[in-house]
């Protein structure tokens, strides 16, 4: 399953606050926090309760962290106000607690709460400002999440979709804040939609959201670009194993471009994607020469950065597919070293 919205790549999070170290320490309770945070903008408030909401879970307070976020939503709510600043908070917090119930892999109570958040969105559909967006685009993400590991496609599709441009507007506006979540986004669709075709749109895409993120080279979108090459990878790799080395080839060319753009050094992992692409290459008819000439040039670059795992695949490769250019001396100093 792809990372829920609560990962901080997704939306980059200002510098942590006194108060946001009182909360994670339980050193501040839910009354108090909801006379604090008045004062703040959304977006503020929003982030510091997704931080804190993520920082206990990657420490095992998980239903820690659901309990809380419950607890602050009862006082909330309990204030009486119908709109402004404490409902756009009241949807946050359950669309946060969705995320919670997601990585906690409680459906259920994902679903209920995702009903709950949709339903205090729905009172004003016709809003297009900054908190609804965000937090609809997170909480469609989620909810494609659900029904997606649910093996209920179609919901799942339609919602990620949702999400994508809801994050491409927002990205438009502030690509700083949104781009990364756009990636992340994108980078979930190649695994909610079941059809190729789809996938393919979703991969033309990519190209065009990173070109653009990858020219700011944050650190936001570094890490995203890294997840999408990742993910790029994976399916290209999954696409030999079904023996379809022409659509892997598009993944790998992709994922390697993409990667050059971040890491303009040639390190080991582009070398594996190099690989990976000059395997598939040889494997069509087409393409077989291109394959055997790239995979010739890995094996001098592997011998240089010293990567004998990936050296010795290279010639597995090659001698498996019978290859008479063959060049013996590229490797011939990995079996008789100079004295």
């Amino acid at each position: 399953m792809n990372q829920i919205s609560l990962d901080p790549i997704f939306i980059p999070a200002g510098e942590i606050s006194g108060i946001s170290r009182d909360l994670l320490r339980g050193e501040i309770n839910p009354i108090e926090l909801r006379h604090t945070i008045e004062v703040f903008p959304f977006n503020t408030v929003y982030d510091f309760l997704r931080m804190a909401a993520y920082t206990m879970l990657t420490e095992g307070r998980t239903e820690e962290a659901i309990t809380l976020i419950r607890d602050f939503d009862a006082v909330v709510t309990r204030m009486g106000e119908e709109s402004g600043t404490l409902l756009n908070i009241h949807t946050a917090l359950m669309q946060i607690l969705t995320a919670l119930y997601i990585h906690a892999d409680n459906m259920n109570e994902a679903l209920l709460t995702a009903a709950t958040a949709l339903n205090l969105l729905a009172q004003s559909p016709k809003r297009k400002d900054e908190p609804f967006l965000a937090v609809l685009a997170s909480l469609l993400y989620d909810i494609s999440l659900i029904h997606s590991a649910r093996d209920e496609n179609k919901q799942a599709e339609r919602e990620i979709e949702k999400s994508m441009k809801l994050f491409e507007r927002l990205a438009r506006q502030n690509p700083d804040r949104y781009g990364a979540a756009h990636l992340l986004a994108l980078n979930a669709s190649t695994s909610v939609y079941k059809s190729r075709v789809k996938q393919a749109n979703a991969l033309t895409q990519y190209q065009s959201a990173t070109s653009t993120y990858l020219q700011m080279l944050n650190e936001g979108m570094e890490d995203a670009g890294m997840r999408l090459i990742e993910s790029l990878a994976t399916e290209g790799r999954t696409l030999v194993k079904m023996n379809r080395q022409r659509e892997a080839v598009q993944y790998f060319t992709r994922a390697l471009k993409y990667l050059t753009k971040i890491s303009p050094e040639f390190d080991l992992l582009q070398l594996q994607l190099s690989i990976d692409l000059g395997h598939a290459l040889l494997s069509v008819k087409g393409t077989r020469e291109k394959g055997i000439h790239l995979l010739n040039t890995m094996l001098y670059k592997s011998s240089k950065i010293n990567a004998d795992e990936e050296h010795r695949r290279i010639v597995d490769i090659l001698v498996a597919a019978k290859n008479p250019s063959l060049d013996i001396f590229n490797f011939w100093h990995k079996l008789f070293p100079r004295s």
